[in-house]
């Protein structure tokens, strides 16, 4: 028999860890036990649910509501199918309603792996794509973009491709409208890109949002593919990770997808409650197919701690996951002052993702663009950037405006 095991770190200042833990792993499996006849518990004992381990955190003189358990529980892979709502609902399903719990990491077996090829190009895929095989990456964002029709659209898009991102993505605020319906956006911002990269020689992927019910997703995506989108952002929590998943594995969605971690502040932030970050921005985002995986960074405007963001780089990166790694893109109140400090944490498997850094530049988002090109040539060189900046207008203007990465 094959298990996935899911951990949870219980809060209680009174409870019997191990009752409680053995009672889960009953009423999400089987419902009751002892109560059962002999022979029907022969029957049924291969559904049943079982403890890995209670750890028991209980330090001397803890305060009223310190003392926790971490409980790792193992649940039958006969028991539910090979999808993503199907174990969450019974690893976390009614007991995320049952007090102080939260789950911290589902362990994956390799049947239930076997289900999910995962991101279809991941990151050596995507540097394939770009032809950019050694440095950091960098995305922009449109903003803004309500009320904008096609001709303002183009032209912001231009200014951003002239700075040389590598990424151009929509807002996830950006829906179906009569000003700029999806196939004419991806139609125009083709053109344009086409057009930059004759003048800059760079490759670049425009990410249109992928909105509307969730039975018309795939004639969505097709669409905006066939009229020149060359990626796909997608709210993934929103729309549930088995329509991610059903997209990443459809053979005529050719193109990369992009996970907007929208509604994430609902699920992760409070540490009694809810799915710890690493798992629902990380290693669930992977699994479902995601090639890059948007989330807080620990720098800028929304702001999630440091230690959270390189737990959730690291699953969306190790090795030791049968799948493609997904590009880790810490976002919010990005800055080229930060550069520095966003390569130190994430090497350079990562990308550098920035709005209003770009847009906000005194020089426009074309120059917003070059100072963040600039930032990750010196950053990558071991150049402070205040030094760089001496010879480098675009980036000594950024600095002046935002500061550096102290």
């Amino acid at each position: 028999m094959s298990f996935c095991t899911a951990t949870y770190r219980i809060y209680d200042d009174k409870a019997d860890f191990d009752k409680k833990a053995k009672s889960i792993a009953v009423g999400m499996t089987v419902g009751s036990w002892t109560e059962l006849p002999q022979l029907q518990q022969e029957q049924m004992r291969k559904h049943l649910g079982h403890v890995e381990s209670v750890k028991v955190h209980e330090p001397e003189g803890a305060a009223p509501g310190e003392r926790y358990a971490d409980v790792v529980i193992a649940y039958p892979d006969i028991n539910y199918t090979k999808d993503i709502p199907a174990l969450l609902i019974t690893a976390f399903g009614k007991i995320s309603m049952d007090g102080k719990i939260r789950l911290l990491n589902l362990g994956l077996s390799e049947s239930f792996l076997s289900a999910f090829p995962g991101p279809k190009f991941g990151i050596p895929g995507i540097r394939s794509l770009l032809d950019n095989h050694n440095r950091p990456l960098l995305m922009s964002i449109f903003k803004s973009v309500v009320g904008y029709d096609l001709d303002g659209l183009k032209k912001q898009f231009m200014a951003q491709a002239l700075g040389g991102v590598d990424l151009v993505k929509d807002d996830e605020i950006l829906f179906e409208n009569e000003l700029t319906p999806i196939e004419r956006r991806a139609e125009a911002c083709l053109k344009a890109a086409e057009k930059a990269q004759a003048i800059t020689g760079k490759k670049l992927l425009y990410a249109v949002n992928l909105t509307g019910k969730t039975s018309e997703l795939r004639s969505q995506a097709l669409r905006a593919i066939n009229a020149g989108a060359t990626a796909l952002l997608f709210s993934t929590l929103a729309y549930g990770f088995d329509a991610l998943q059903e997209l990443s594995a459809d053979p005529d969605i050719h193109v990369p997808i992009v996970a907007h971690p929208s509604l994430a502040g609902a699920i992760y932030p409070s540490k009694h409650y809810g799915i710890a970050p690493a798992l629902l921005l990380g290693k669930l985002l992977r699994v479902a197919g995601a090639d890059l995986v948007l989330f807080p960074s620990p720098y800028g405007s929304v702001v999630m701690p440091r230690e959270e963001n390189l737990a959730i780089r690291d699953e969306l990166v190790r090795e030791d996951l049968p799948l493609k790694p997904s590009f880790p893109v810490p976002s919010a109140g990005i800055h080229p002052g930060l550069v520095p400090r966003i390569l130190g944490d994430f090497g350079t498997d990562v990308v550098v993702n920035a709005g209003g850094g770009i847009h906000g530049h005194p020089g426009g988002a074309q120059a917003g663009g070059q100072a963040f090109l600039q930032a990750i040539d010196a950053a990558m060189n071991n150049v402070a950037l205040e030094e760089a900046a001496l010879r480098l207008p675009e980036l000594k203007a950024a600095l002046d405006l935002w500061g550096g990465s102290k």
